[in-house]
C-alpha cells in the first residue's frame, strides 16, 4: 500500500513540473526563457496564432461607440485577451507541444 501512495505522490509530481519545462534533446526549455531561445532549441513553429486577435479588434470597434460601463467593459476584454500573447506549436513525434509566448517570454508550456 505504501508504495502505491509513493508511485502516486513521484507521478504528481511529475505531472505538475512538465508543464513549465520541455526537454529538447540534452537541453530544457523552461518558463521565462526568451522566443530566441524556444526558436533555437524548436526552431520556427509549425503556427502561430495571436491572443484572439481578430476577436480584440471586433470587440474595440465595438466598444469604441459606446460611452460609459459598457465600454469600459469591453475595452477591459481586449486588453485581457491580448495579454494572452502568441500561441505556437510544434509537432514532436505524435504530440503537438504549445508554448505560450508574453511580452517575448515563454509564459507557459502545454
Amino acid at each position: 500500500m505504501r508504495s502505491w501512495i509513493c508511485l502516486v505522490l513521484c507521478l504528481c509530481l511529475s505531472l505538475s513540473s512538465r508543464a513549465d519545462t520541455l526537454r529538447v534533446g540534452n537541453q530544457v526549455l523552461v518558463t521565462g526563457d526568451s522566443a530566441a531561445r524556444v526558436i533555437e532549441l524548436l526552431g520556427q513553429p509549425a503556427h502561430k496564432a495571436m491572443g484572439s486577435v481578430g476577436a480584440g479588434a471586433r470587440q474595440q470597434k465595438k466598444g469604441a461607440k459606446g460611452r460609459g460601463r459598457r465600454s469600459k467593459q469591453a475595452s477591459e476584454k481586449v486588453a485581457a485577451k491580448n495579454a494572452e500573447g502568441q500561441r505556437w506549436q510544434y509537432r514532436r513525434g505524435r504530440r503537438t507541444v504549445t508554448i505560450v509566448l508574453v511580452q517575448g517570454r515563454v509564459a507557459r508550456i502545454e
